[in-house]
């Protein structure tokens, strides 16, 4: 479905472009302002599209649905169309569908511009450039997701100039699509909501959601630190005055802005906002290809780009390039079961860091703890966040009957999913959930739900028994009645699912986490396979191991990359000062 979606946009934009490419030179367009609309992620995309005779002058838009980490793909998007003086022009690797959409807009717009003089098309600006130069810092940072951008703000605010490099076109990384919550215990605005819990129950939680594989060093770190964290992050302008509670976690501790909106965009905004107003460098489209090496201490990167090589010489690197989830060859080497699984991953998340630490010898932890996340919709391969479930949700198989508890730990639910005839399931959830969480509303704009005025309606769409269903809905009422899951023991039972209309999506396990990666140490120093610190070099985020063990619980990833991102940062600072 999506790779139609996405050539369907492909083929109505190249139709378009093919009736006016020719055009893009002298004479070309008639001088005005003109409309276009093409279709995004989220929804119709319009745009109005200025010209003078030769030129296309300014791009507004108009009119969008799309999330707000994809502004970064737009305003590429429009400079790539105002430099080359074409929409003739490559999508955005990381926002395809947001990129196709306008670019489709932008071309029927310039189509409605054009005069009908064929002429020669003009010469594309930046269509090559100059060698970047060379570059020196403090501290460099790889990779611009949650990770990096809070250790680039701590490096900063501890003296050190820095530079932050990420090799895709838009910053944020994973983060961008984190959507449940940030974990954080005894924290202000659990206070505000009456919630009682505690960083032992929170270090209780995650060393038993990672089987006790987790460094327990590395857990009291993130968990002890956490509400830090929290106050840093409202600190830097963020809301984190929801609170709802993931699987695996024994108290609601996941933060997320008010009416339960995503996370992940908010907290990438907050931290690129402060970033900027910081005067900090980033450099986007700019790929790490090797470290720098002076004896056996780190020197600074060699940073590959479209118009060529050049090195950025710092006292102190610290990698934040997140996972390797993307990458389906390094996920298979390391867990042969998961070959030809989809992926929640962006397509940034190809575990680069793996090639270029090799000549530092690193230690690596638990590279084979690689994470499933239950409910993503196949094909697509869009995740429906746990909190969706944390909020009420269940789940029922192709008899229409449920079979697990709906908060269990991630690696629990995906493999009872994979153990029901066709290897997924369906998540079923009534208005109440959806005016629960305003999150939701992403899925419905972006088509992903079916939608049925009774329980019977919603079970005949989906090809489901309404009897049954409607069966297993009234028993599962039942139990949030009294309080007690007399079937599979769901300690969470937020509220009946009896609010016309109903929803249902298919849902599936789809690799989404890696917690294996770069061994480090409590000050995010990486550590060699001899026990050493190298010195120099700290990681933080996805990029490490050891802080999840072998399942992460959901909410943990967002308080791991910015936690250990500011230890990182403050460490490189502190020593690059000395």
């Amino acid at each position: 479905m999506k790779a139609n979606k996405r050539l369907g946009a492909a083929i109505a934009s190249l139709v378009l472009l093919l009736s006016f490419v020719a055009c893009s030179g002298k004479g070309a367009y008639k001088p005005g302002t003109y409309e276009g609309e093409g279709q995004g992620h989220g929804g119709a995309i319009k745009v109005a599209v200025s010209v003078d005779s030769d030129k296309i002058t300014k791009i507004d838009v108009t009119e969008s649905a799309e999330s707000d980490f994809s502004e970064q793909a737009v305003q590429e998007i429009i400079k790539r169309v105002l430099d080359k003086n074409s929409a003739e022009i490559d999508s955005v690797s990381g926002a395809s569908e947001t990129s196709e959409g306008l670019i489709a807009a932008i071309a029927a717009a310039l189509s409605k511009a054009q005069t009908g003089e064929a002429v020669k098309s003009a010469d594309a600006k930046g269509a090559t450039g100059e060698v970047p130069e060379d570059m020196s810092c403090d501290v460099v940072i790889v990779g611009a997701g949650g990770a990096g951008l809070s250790a680039a703000l701590e490096a900063h605010d501890h003296g050190a100039s820095v530079i932050l490099v990420e090799k895709m076109p838009v910053i944020g990384g994973n983060t961008n699509y984190a959507t449940g919550g940030l974990n954080a215990a005894e924290t202000a605005p659990q206070k505000a909501l009456g919630i009682q819990d505690s960083v032992e129950t929170f270090y209780e939680d995650t060393m038993k959601g990672g089987k006790n594989l987790n460094n327990p060093a590395l857990v009291h770190v993130l968990t002890e630190r956490s509400a830090g964290t929290i106050d840093w992050l409202i600190g830097l302008g963020g809301d984190f005055s929801d609170v709802g509670k993931l699987g695996g976690a024994t108290n609601p501790r996941a933060h997320r802005p008010s009416g339960g909106a995503p996370v992940g965009n908010h907290l990438v905004k907050i931290l690129y906002d402060a970033v900027q107003k910081r005067g900090i460098n980033v450099q986007t489209n700019s790929k790490v290809v090797a470290l720098l090496k002076e004896g056996d201490a780190v020197s600074g990167v060699e940073v590959e780009t479209k118009n060529g090589t050049y090195t950025i010489r710092a006292k102190a690197v610290i990698i934040t390039t997140g996972g390797f989830g993307a990458n389906q060859e390094k996920v298979v080497a390391y867990k042969p079961e998961l070959k030809g699984f989809g992926t929640t991953n962006q397509p940034g998340a190809t575990g680069d860091a793996l090639d270029f630490i090799k000549d530092f010898d690193v230690a690596l932890v638990d590279m084979e703890q690689i994470q499933t996340h239950p409910t993503v919709v196949p094909v697509k391969n869009t995740m429906i966040t746990e909190a969706v479930r944390g909020n009420g949700a269940i789940l029922v198989n192709r008899d229409a009957a449920r079979f697990i508890s709906e908060m269990q730990t991630r690696d629990v639910v995906s493999d009872a999913e994979l153990a029901q005839t066709g290897g997924t399931a369906f998540l079923l959830f009534d208005q109440g959930v959806r005016d629960s969480l305003s999150a939701i509303e992403n899925y419905v704009k972006a088509g992903l739900l079916t939608e049925g005025e009774t329980i019977a309606d919603v079970a005949q769409k989906m090809g489901l028994d309404a009897a049954t269903l409607q069966a297993t809905v009234d028993q599962y009422n039942g139990f949030v009645n009294t309080g007690v899951d007399t079937d599979f023991n769901r300690s969470d039972l937020p509220r009946e699912l009896i609010h016309a209309p109903y929803y249902m999506v298919e849902v599936g396990p789809a690799v989404h986490h890696t917690m294996g990666g770069i061994k480090i140490n409590t000050d995010a120093q990486v550590i060699t396979t001899g026990g050493s610190a190298v010195p120099g070099l700290y990681a933080a985020g996805e990029v490490t191991g050891g802080v999840h063990g072998a399942n992460r619980l959901g909410g943990n990833s967002l308080s791991d990359i910015t936690t250990f991102g500011r230890i990182a940062g403050t460490n490189a600072a502190e020593f690059a000062a000395k």
